[in-house]
Parts: C-alpha cells; sequence; structure tokens
C-alpha cells in the first residue's frame, strides 16, 4: 500500500497538454507510477484525471511566456522538479515553462532550432555534419531553380511542419509545379509562424532506409534507445503507414552511430531531454531528416518499450526532472504498428470494428480511431488523418510482426454509411 506521505515525496511533473487517449495515455499511466503530475491544459481534463495529482486550465497552451508565469506562480508554492511536452507544436511554449523555472530543457532557442528545419540545415552544415543537401525558397521560381542546382529528383517541404505535411519528392522540372502547389498549399493545425521570407525548402533526396531513433540526451551525451525503422506509402507522398521496432536492431549497438548522435545535438544546441531523430540510411552513411525535441509520435515509444521493456514514460520524466533513466533492456523482442485506411476519398464510415476471433495472439492492441459518421479519405487528401484504425503486434521476429499485421487488417471491418 502506498502512503499519502509517499505520494507527496514524489517529484513533482509539470505537463502541457497530453494528446489523443489512444496515443499516449500508456505514457501517462506510467508516469504516475513514480510522479506527481499537473497538467498545462485549456479545458478541464476528463480521462486523464486518474493519473494526476492537479491542473491548472491555462488560455492557450501554445503561449510559452504566459505559462511560465502562471507556473511561477504555481511553482512559489509547491516547486516544480521538471516540465514536460510531447506535443510537436508546444514543445517550444513548454521549454519556456523550464527556461523560467530554471529546469532541464530550458532552451526555447534550441527547441526553435529543431523546430525550424531550415535553422536546422544551417547548424548540421557549419557542424559539418552529414545531411541531404537543403535550399529554401519562396517562390516557385526559386524552387525550380533551387531543384536544378540540386538535381533531381528532389524533395518539397514546408520548412516547420512535422508528419511529413506537405512533403512530395519531384522527379523532373516538369512536376515541379504541382509539387510546389501542393506544398505551398499544406497548413499546420497550430498557430507557429516560421520564417515567412523562406518558408520551403528543396532538399536533395537522398535513398536508402528511412529510421527514427528515441534518444535520451543528458549534459549533451546521447543514449539511443529505440530504432523505428519507418513503412512509408502512397508515393509520391510520404505517408508514414508503419513502424518496426526491434529490441537487437545493430545500430543500438553502433558506438560511431551513438557518437554521431551527440555530435548533433551538439550542432543543435540541445544538452538535457528526449528527442526523436529521423535519418536516411543511405549507402554513404547516415543522414539527418529531422530532429524534433520530443517523444516520437504514432506509438513508436511504446513499441520500444514491448520490444525493449525501457518504459519511455519514465525514462522521459526521469530526465525532465534532471534524473538518471533506467535505460537497461528486460526483454528482447520484434514489435511493429500499421495504420488502415479508406480506399477512395471522402468515404463516410458507417461502423467500423475488428473481428475479435480472427486477430491472432501476436497482436497487441487493435484500436478503431475513426467514429461512425465520419468522413475519410487516403493520402494525400487524407495526410495524417486519413487514418481510421491500427494494430500493433509484439513476435519472436519481424516476419512474424508482418503476418500478424496482415491477418490483423483482413479482422478489420469497415461499413461504409
Amino acid at each position: 500500500m502506498i502512503t499519502g506521505t509517499e505520494v507527496a515525496a514524489r517529484p513533482l511533473l509539470l505537463l502541457v497538454a497530453t494528446g489523443l487517449r489512444s496515443y499516449r495515455e500508456y505514457l501517462l499511466r506510467s508516469i504516475g507510477t513514480e510522479f506527481r503530475i499537473h497538467l498545462f491544459h485549456t479545458v478541464e481534463p476528463t480521462w486523464e484525471q486518474e493519473y494526476l495529482s492537479g491542473w491548472t486550465v491555462v488560455p492557450d497552451t501554445y503561449d510559452g511566456p504566459g505559462m511560465a508565469a502562471t507556473a511561477a506562480e504555481l511553482h512559489r508554492e509547491q516547486p516544480f522538479d521538471g516540465v514536460l511536452c510531447w506535443d510537436e507544436g508546444r514543445i517550444h511554449a513548454a521549454s519556456h515553462i523550464a527556461e523560467a523555472l530554471e529546469l532541464p530543457n530550458g532552451d526555447p532557442g534550441a527547441i526553435w532550432r529543431m523546430r525550424d528545419k531550415g535553422q536546422t540545415r544551417r547548424a548540421l552544415d557549419a557542424a559539418g555534419l552529414p545531411q541531404p543537401a537543403s535550399i529554401p525558397v519562396t517562390t516557385e521560381q526559386q524552387a525550380l531553380d533551387a531543384a536544378a542546382r540540386i538535381g533531381y529528383p528532389v524533395i518539397l517541404k514546408p520548412r516547420g511542419y512535422g508528419a511529413s505535411i506537405g512533403v512530395i519528392r519531384v522527379d523532373g522540372p516538369e512536376q515541379l509545379s504541382a509539387g510546389f502547389a501542393f506544398t505551398s498549399a499544406a497548413t499546420l493545425p497550430d498557430p507557429i509562424v516560421f520564417d515567412s521570407a523562406e518558408p520551403y525548402l528543396v532538399e536533395e533526396c537522398v535513398v536508402g532506409e528511412e529510421i527514427s531513433v528515441d534518444s535520451v540526451v543528458q549534459g549533451g551525451k546521447a543514449t539511443p534507445l529505440f530504432i523505428g525503422r519507418k513503412v512509408v506509402g502512397y508515393p509520391p507522398y510520404a505517408e508514414e503507414i508503419g513502424h518496426r521496432v526491434e529490441a537487437a536492431d545493430p545500430l543500438l549497438a553502433d558506438s560511431g552511430f551513438a557518437d554521431l548522435l551527440t555530435d548533433i545535438h551538439a550542432a543543435l544546441g540541445f544538452t538535457d531531454g528526449w528527442t526523436h531523430c529521423e535519418f536516411m540510411l543511405t549507402a554513404d552513411g547516415p543522414k539527418l531528416i529531422e530532429a524534433n525535441g520530443r517523444l516520437g509520435g504514432d506509438l513508436i515509444p511504446y513499441l520500444g518499450r514491448l520490444a525493449t521493456g525501457i518504459d519511455p514514460g519514465l525514462a522521459a520524466a526521469r530526465v525532465a526532472c534532471g534524473l538518471a533513466p533506467e535505460v537497461t533492456a528486460t526483454r528482447s523482442q520484434a514489435t511493429a504498428i500499421r495504420f488502415f485506411y479508406v480506399a477512395e476519398d471522402d468515404t463516410a464510415i458507417g461502423a467500423i470494428g475488428f473481428d475479435e476471433e480472427r486477430l491472432p495472439a501476436e497482436v497487441d492492441r487493435a484500436v478503431a480511431i475513426a467514429a461512425p459518421g465520419a468522413v475519410f479519405s487516403p493520402p494525400p487528401k487524407g495526410t495524417l488523418v486519413g487514418r481510421i484504425a491500427y494494430a500493433t503486434v509484439a513476435a519472436a521476429s519481424r516476419q512474424a510482426c508482418d503476418r500478424a499485421l496482415d491477418a490483423a487488417g483482413a479482422a478489420l471491418v469497415v461499413t461504409p454509411a
């Protein structure tokens, strides 16, 4: 039995926003076993309440200075030990709180340097670190000129968006106009403004296997914990339709790769916290695609926990509070996630669910995201928001995971409205 005194002795963590329950509850559940959690949100918490020791409804979770002032008042009464945020649109605002309270990850400049991919490119270029060639542009003509300099194929992308929004491959000048129209029309739901003078990037299209790396960083040293092997679909767009994570991934034991991660974080000025970086493993070695000052999305950290036993919620919370994380693997297996989509644009969902009797034993979670009556489209119209369901699996091998995901897809039953 845990006493009230023991609970009060736990570190107090300030969490900014939570995200969708189906994607983020596992983090709150584990963090709540070792930490008291105080939530900043724009509405009264609902499902989150059982994991919280308190909460504050704030006007705007994108307003870093405003939240910092509110947090400072609370901090005087009951000091916070750390600040954590895993939402891409709010990590910069959260860093303002950490800065005001003199807590880890309190460098808004470093977080902005990671959010703004144009700044990321400049910082890594100055340090001589491997990445694709990149040219910031404003107009279609500038994009055409930049692509000619780099050489086709190229990647067009907004300089500050996440989740592959607005990202497209262009194979020749005859496709650039349509590609630029797609990229420039992309919008971000967050009220974040990047460099309006050069809002787009034209980049070298590096080829190879695309991966993500979730790491903890303390005192500038990066320790990779989970390697996500991406499954990308719907070309020429870059929709992430799945990920694979294995405890025995050879990159986790590659000291040269760990040194590269540390060098990248040093170039970006990121010294303490959790990061999610993406690389292309090219014939010339790993090249950084982007770095993010947060936990990975798409349940990649959850897959990491299934694969290794390392708890990402607790590790991220500990690093946020300046404590040593537990990063020793306690299990070794392969895990994966696959997202499911409708086949045609503007499909109205009548009913959706998985036939439980057809799900193999390797399926860990099978979750319908779509609500009956909602309308969905596959990419490009439904980029990111087109997912109607997902399944996670754990097995002895990647091949076994793939077979289980195939079976889960066959068990998904969707009735049009």
